[in-house]
């Protein structure tokens, strides 16, 4: 660690102690939550595959009428 990150643990850690126990909870809590945030590197959308599906579904002829009003 470079001193300047040594330094701003040593604040951080400092400042963290002064807090009550309810607010070092939610400290905590938002430091696993970048941590989650940050830990898992984002996956590319996989590309879509053009007729995946074809012959698997349904569509009437008459999709695209209007429906009947009574």
């Amino acid at each position: 660690m470079t001193s300047q990150a040594l330094d701003s643990t040593s604040k951080l850690i400092a400042k963290l102690q002064t807090l009550a126990p309810e607010q070092q909870q939610q400290v905590l809590d938002l430091v696993e939550f970048l941590e989650q945030k940050y830990a898992q590197p984002q996956q590319a959308p996989q590309k879509r595959v053009l007729g995946l599906s074809q012959g698997k579904i349904w569509i009437s002829d008459d999709f695209n009428e209007p429906l009947p009003f009574d």
